[in-house]
């Protein structure tokens, strides 16, 4: 620890102590020791004390039993500069400082030193405002308070950095001057409106006011945790949990400065200065570090925030269109369109990358070409999203799981349609969202809110950088594809038989009660959403979330994919509905589905006219595909028969890159029997066919796959089967 907080904060406490022992006689000699002392309108007598101690301050006699307890705490007083390894000490003189400075504001409501009151500061906050505004704190409309000491260096900064602590739904505590001036002072000369109503409240000039929001924060311990006056540990513990708040020192940092941070860190709250003061680094007390310096005040707000572990939630997604998952499955029609990014008509792509702390820039958002309103309509431009975050608890393995939920999170918007990821993205912007302001930037709003929201205990910081510029965006291109195939370089190594552990995903049983997805690393989600990395690294984020390990067990068919763990959990997790699970199969015992798969797989019984030989091929259509199947129905009606969470061998709902894996449907004849499947879905798949169609040694396979261009019924089907020699022709029915 440092030698200089270490004397200083010991130092500060000796002089504080020593000044409310001065006042204290004053009063007995002025006043009497039987004088009434309070804060008004309050049943918490002195609540710093009282919280701490259990002991009742009535009258100035009192507080002599007090001051004596704030000696027993003083260690002594340092000749030197005193060096400590630990903050035992340094921590005993803050609360010291804490109950010297409780005393001294007290005694100024009976005259014995400055008026706690002036036409500019409001002094101690009564039970009434401390309960109207402390339910705040419980609820979550407020996540926490900023206890400012001394001034920024210029006017300007100090509005800025207020204005950003209003924006974030913040209580900014203020007391303290840094050479005669307090922040409360610049604010007021700038005309900035202060007081409870908006969240700015100017407690006192002099740092020893923030025993208010010490009393604040403790009489919230005793009224809204339930903790009994007289349980420090409690009132220490529910304050570092549950009041999220943090000293934010601006200025040269004074001996009883040092002090009086001292007291607050034994609350959990972190100091950050803009001053070039010693640091505590290293965690214990407080959540994370203890003291942070030289911080440049328009950083200050969010590396208190970083500091302090606060999660800042944002109610409302700002942009100009109605958000909500009621628009995920919009489709922009052509005569709807604005314009539209990728899809195989321009080069598009997303890139979510995890980066540290310093290197991201909280709520940045920048727009690098020309914007919606500037492009050209009905035309396909390029566009590049790259989404940097930041968090203390972020991973490597975590950035697919994060960039998976782009999809949903920007086909909330109303107007706006998106499809697949990575490089093989679509976008389309319609035309009403653009005359409602729509912006592109709002597409980084959305990101950075929902982000923060949806993932706080792994997301502390989000930046967007959207980018229009075609050269920009072809030469990120490589770098971006580098990084997606270091990704499935890692689960490629993969496979089912090398890992002894698969993944549950029941995140849909609220309205599949029987359904559970069981991920392995060669067969994703069926909502395409989780891969086997995925499931592991979200229940290493949220442990009893819906993504839970489960044991193979034993191995009891390993063509068909059957292990006695996995049907053990399949009869547990389904109340019984479920007993068998063959993982490479639809033909039997296939995996259940809810109703968010990306496709339908479906068994057809082809019928050669000529011979009268069956042969069994597999349809694939995919969610957004709108038109006939040779299946005889839509995929909105065929979506009925396959979800609720039932095995219905002969079709089932899958993640539409499943398509890709080596033991798609392996226990049936694999990718060599899919006989049709929208020419869309086809040409957005082809990266992963193409490679498929090798494996099985006929590189002209695609062109062997029917479409609706080809037809949509199983005679059509059947005929373009032998016209092209596919290779099902050789294959067995399944049936």
């Amino acid at each position: 620890m440092s030698k200089i907080i270490a004397t200083s904060a010991i130092r500060g406490a000796h002089e504080t102590v020593n000044l409310a022992e001065a006042r204290i006689k004053e009063a007995i000699d002025t006043k009497g020791p039987n004088h009434q002392v309070a804060f008004p309108n309050t049943g918490y007598f002195l609540p710093v004390i009282y919280g701490l101690t259990g002991e009742k301050v009535e009258k100035v006699s009192d507080m002599e039993k007090i001051l004596k307890i704030a000696k027993d705490l003083l260690p002594e007083e340092p000749r030197k500069e005193l060096w400590l390894p630990y903050l035992g000490n340094t921590l005993d003189a803050g609360i010291a400082t804490l109950f010297g400075a409780e005393m001294i504001m007290a005694l100024r409501y009976i005259g014995v030193g400055d008026p706690p009151v002036t036409d500019r500061y409001l002094g101690a906050a009564d039970d009434v405002i401390m309960r109207a505004r402390g339910v705040e704190f419980v609820d979550g409309s407020a996540p926490g308070f900023a206890a400012v000491v001394g001034a920024a260096p210029t006017t300007e900064q100090a509005v800025a950095l207020a204005r950003e602590l209003q924006e974030k739904s913040l209580y900014v505590f203020m007391a303290g001057s840094t050479d005669g001036v307090c922040i409360v002072d610049q604010l007021a000369e700038a005309g900035v409106e202060m007081g409870w109503d908006t969240r700015l409240v100017p407690f006192d000039p002099h740092v020893y006011g923030h025993i208010y929001s010490i009393g604040f924060a403790t009489r919230a311990a005793m009224s809204f945790g339930g903790v009994q006056p007289g349980d420090y540990e409690r009132i220490l513990r529910y304050n570092k949990n549950r009041v999220f708040a943090f000293v934010v020192a601006l200025g040269e940092v004074d001996p009883i400065k040092y002090a009086a941070a001292a007291g607050a860190i034994n609350y959990g709250f972190p100091a950050i200065a803009d001053t070039d003061i010693p640091q505590i680094l290293p965690t214990g007390v407080c959540t994370y570090e203890h003291v942070v310096s030289n911080v440049p005040v328009e950083n200050i707000v969010q590396k208190s925030i970083e500091v302090r572990g606060l999660k800042i939630k944002i109610d409302k997604v700002p942009i100009p269109v109605a958000y909500g998952p009621a628009f995920e499955g919009e489709r922009i029609r052509k005569d709807d369109l604005h314009v539209e990014f990728g899809g195989s008509k321009s080069d598009a792509f997303e890139l979510l990358r995890m980066k540290d702390m310093d290197e991201v820039e909280d709520n940045k958002i920048e727009l690098i070409g020309p914007d919606l309103k500037d492009m050209q309509e009905k035309k396909a431009h390029p566009l590049a999203i790259l989404i940097d975050v930041a968090g203390r608890k972020m991973q490597k393995d975590f950035e697919p799981i994060l960039e998976r939920q782009v999809h949903h999170l920007i086909n909330n918007a109303e107007g706006i349609m998106h499809v697949s990821q990575r490089d093989v993205v679509w976008i389309r912007a319609g035309k009403k969202a653009v005359e409602k302001g729509f912006s592109l930037t709002d597409i980084g709003r959305i990101l950075h809110t929902k982000l923060l929201n949806d993932f706080p205990a792994i997301v502390d910081k989000v930046q967007v950088t959207l980018i229009t510029k075609g050269d920009q965006v072809k030469e990120l291109l490589p770098m971006a594809r580098e990084e997606y195939h270091v990704r499935d370089e890692r689960v490629s190594g993969l496979t089912d038989e090398n890992v002894d552990t698969f993944y549950s995903c029941t995140l849909c049983q609220s309205f599949a009660p029987t359904h559970v997805c069981i991920i392995t690393p060669q067969r994703l989600g069926l909502c395409g959403a989780y891969n086997w990395l995925d499931g592991k690294a979200s229940h290493e984020i949220n442990p009893t979330g819906p993504n839970q390990p489960v044991l193979k067990g034993e191995t009891l068919d390993n063509e068909k994919g059957e292990w006695s763990g996995i049907n053990e959990y399949l009869s547990r997790a389904s109340n019984g509905s479920i007993q068998r699970l063959f993982a490479y199969s639809i033909m039997e015992n296939p995996m259940t589905s809810c109703g968010c798969f990306e496709a339908i797989i479906a068994h057809l019984p082809l019928i050669d006219e000529g011979t009268g030989d069956i042969r069994s091929g597999f349809m694939i259509v995919n969610r957004d595909y709108a038109g006939e199947t040779p299946f005889g129905m839509a995929f909105s009606t065929m979506a009925g028969l396959v979800g609720g969470g039932m095995q219905n061998p002969g079709l089932a709902g899958v993640g539409k890159y499943y398509v890709g894996s080596p033991k798609f449907l392996s226990a049936d004849g694999g990718f060599a029997r899919v006989v049709w499947m929208p020419k869309e879905l086809k040409e957005q798949l082809q990266g992963i066919l193409q490679p498929q169609a090798e494996h099985i040694g006929d590189p002209d396979f695609l062109n062997k796959i029917a479409d609706e261009t080809t037809g949509t019924t199983m005679e059509s089907v059947a005929a373009h089967i032998k016209s092209v020699n596919h290779p099902v022709l050789s294959m067995d029915p399944l049936m």
